[in-house]
């Protein structure tokens, strides 16, 4: 069975799986080079997993690590991420020049500095031949531009969340979930989009966290409007709080708290008592011998 090594690119990225087999001695922590989509790349090991099966149910066939990474390939790639800077700065200067709506957001060199890979984002779709034709000019290098999302923009930027910590997406999120306005109603959030709109125009991606939670206490309460009974008489349901497993109930002028547990559903019993009035549909005259 191979030996399957989880590496990771960015310090707060996806982790990419390939074939450390060749490498009895490798470790946790490790550099290693690798072939990816856009070449030869330097990646930390991260963990090791168990080899997965394909679509087919065969053994999945995972590229190779080329070799560990020498003290050399480190200090080259601290060499070319001094520069990243640099070329950052030049490149949003000549977008400007050439009058383009794209926000240049990060310049990243592979280790060997062989390729250069700018991230921008924009509202539209952007042709960016010109400005790789001008920066190939500047920079020696296999230059690649890539436009990235809202979400990826401000995993880039860091900064601080509307929680008052750093956000979420520069600190440990990998990837992003699909994220609806469903969750922020099911956990009694307001829809006021200040409320639920991060920092990068986007839903938050928080409200994710415990939405299965509230999920699953919601089934076990009554719906707003419900008729119910409880210790202080017979009310409507007017609020409820999944997390506590209690409801909020009106009668008359007055408003109580009240655990799940004390609850009577009044809509439900009347529904069982008028059943049971009307005898078994299965008999004449509703005389019953079935046995339900």
């Amino acid at each position: 069975m191979p030996t399957i090594a989880a590496v990771r690119f960015h310090k707060i990225g996806k982790l990419y799986h390939f074939d450390a087999s060749g490498f009895p001695n490798l470790r946790p922590a490790d550099y290693v080079i690798v072939d990816t989509s856009r070449g030869r790349q330097m990646g930390q090991v991260i963990t090791f997993v168990q080899p997965e099966a394909d679509g087919d149910g065969q053994e999945r066939n995972y590229k190779p690590i080329e070799r560990v990474a020498t003290p050399r390939d480190l200090l080259l790639r601290q060499a070319w991420e001094a520069k990243e800077l640099e070329v950052l700065i030049l490149c949003r200067e000549k977008a400007a020049q050439l009058k383009l709506p794209v926000k240049i957001v990060r310049a990243e060199y592979s280790f060997d500095g062989t390729a250069l890979t700018f991230f921008f984002s924009s509202d539209d779709r952007v042709d960016t031949k010109n400005l790789k034709r001008e920066m190939s000019e500047l920079v020696r290098a296999n230059i690649e531009f890539r436009q990235i999302g809202p979400r990826d923009v401000a995993k880039i930027i860091g900064g601080l969340g509307a929680c008052g910590i750093t956000r979420c997406c520069s600190t440990f999120l990998t990837e992003f979930s699909p994220i609806s306005i469903k969750m922020a109603k099911e956990q009694g959030i307001s829809l006021n989009p200040t409320e639920i709109t991060g920092m990068c125009g986007r839903l938050r991606c928080c409200l994710v966290y415990e939405y299965e939670q509230y999920v699953q206490a919601r089934k076990l309460l009554p719906k707003k409007g419900k008729r119910v009974r409880i210790p202080q008489g017979e009310g409507k349901v007017v609020d409820v709080n999944p997390l506590k497993e209690t409801v909020f109930v009106q009668i008359g002028e007055a408003q109580f708290e009240v655990d799940r547990n004390l609850l009577e559903p009044l809509d439900e019993l009347e529904a069982l008592e008028k059943k049971a009035k009307g005898g078994c549909s299965r008999q004449e005259g509703g005389g019953c011998t079935c046995g339900h």
